[in-house]
């Protein structure tokens, strides 16, 4: 390709995993976003990488944290480090807003939850969030909660009644539902509720490894038939022995793009554009932080001690550009690259933001 598309990153982190402050939250069952390094070399990667916006995870996601309470300050912290960084960075609202990072070379931040457990039982915490500027809201993380079943949850309910009425409460306020790391039956059931378009912003395919963070082709078909939007992460679990590969990203990608269509697929890869310098020391502190989760039920199939939790020849300020190269070896050609790498995430939440202010 010519020239470097918009990439818009549907889940990833600004973070600079080196600082010690980062480097030490690392091994925590809970990184706060106070925790995290927004510095300048986290800046100047971003922009070398050509990202346009990433959505990040804030608020509550686990652990004995007030979920509301601590939802509220992560917001209030993450407006700080935006308005702290007014060249670099802009909060995005609205598709608009999208536009205007890459026209002015700023990194959009698109304010987004791994769990909406922070809901409580006050539907109108729904308006709240989206007057703050959250616009995604993903209903679990891997075990259950009130809202309905997380990947990790054996019963596989699907969605509550309660569950239901907050699916109707984000479509009312035009946010994003993300079904990422829901269990299958909750998934399909919210894409069938909602009356808008729905995504999976950061998962794999599960007929090619079959591991319950990865979703169905009937998960993946659904969500994609009513408009929707499903990122592939670079994560250990598109591969059975945990060590993914930029190929099987690939693979994913393809498998995706045959299931869902071109218009449906993008990237969500669940981590920074900054490498892990030493990633030595990081094994060690791996094994622990992977220890934590499976001791606070957590975990997910597929994590072990020795899993990265990223792809380790597809990281650092070329992650991007070196996917677009694999895409092109794989024959696709510069128009749906452009789509995968920013452009469907885009037309998808012009589709579910439309009126949002």
């Amino acid at each position: 390709m010519t020239s470097t598309p918009m990439i818009i990153n549907a889940l990833g982190q600004l973070d600079n995993p080196n600082a010690p402050r980062s480097a030490e939250a690392a091994a925590q069952l809970n990184q706060s976003s106070e925790q995290l390094t927004v510095d300048a070399r986290t800046l100047a990667d971003a922009r070398a990488s050509g990202l346009t916006a990433v959505n990040i995870t804030l608020g509550y996601t686990m652990g004995d944290l007030p979920p509301y309470e601590h939802t509220l300050h992560e917001i209030a912290v993450w407006d700080g480090i935006v308005r702290d960084h007014p060249a670099d960075l802009l909060k995005v609202r609205t598709v608009a807003d999208l536009h205007r990072a890459r026209e002015e070379g700023r990194i959009g931040v698109v304010y987004g939850f791994q769990n909406a457990v922070a809901v409580g039982d006050d539907i109108g915490r729904v308006a709240t969030f989206a007057e703050l500027g959250v616009r995604v809201v993903q209903l679990t993380y891997n075990q259950a909660n009130h809202i309905g079943d997380g990947s990790m949850a054996p019963a596989n309910r699907g969605l509550s009644d309660f569950g239901r009425t907050v699916v109707e409460a984000l479509n009312e306020h035009h946010l994003m539902v993300d079904l990422s790391h829901s269990g299958e039956r909750t998934c399909l059931e919210a894409a069938a509720l909602s009356r808008t378009p729905v995504s999976i912003n950061h998962t794999g395919c599960r007929a090619l490894a079959d591991l319950p963070r990865n979703k169905t082709d009937e998960e993946l078909r659904l969500v994609a038939s009513r408009g929707g939007f499903v990122g592939i992460y670079f994560m250990p679990f598109l591969n059975l022995s945990g060590h993914a590969t930029a190929a099987d990203v690939v693979e994913h990608i393809d498998h995706a793009v045959n299931v869902c269509g071109e218009d449906h697929v993008g990237i969500g890869t669940d981590g920074p554009v900054t490498p892990i310098d030493d990633l030595d020391a990081y094994r060690a502190d791996l094994a622990e932080h992977v220890a934590l989760r499976r001791a606070a039920g957590v975990g997910a199939a597929g994590e072990r001690d020795d899993t990265l939790p990223f792809v380790l020849d597809l990281r650092g300020v070329d992650q991007f550009r070196e996917l677009i190269h694999l895409l092109e070896q794989r024959g696709y050609r510069s128009e749906r690259i452009e789509k995968i790498l920013g452009r469907n995430f885009l037309d998808y939440a012009d589709r579910v933001w439309a009126r949002t202010g």
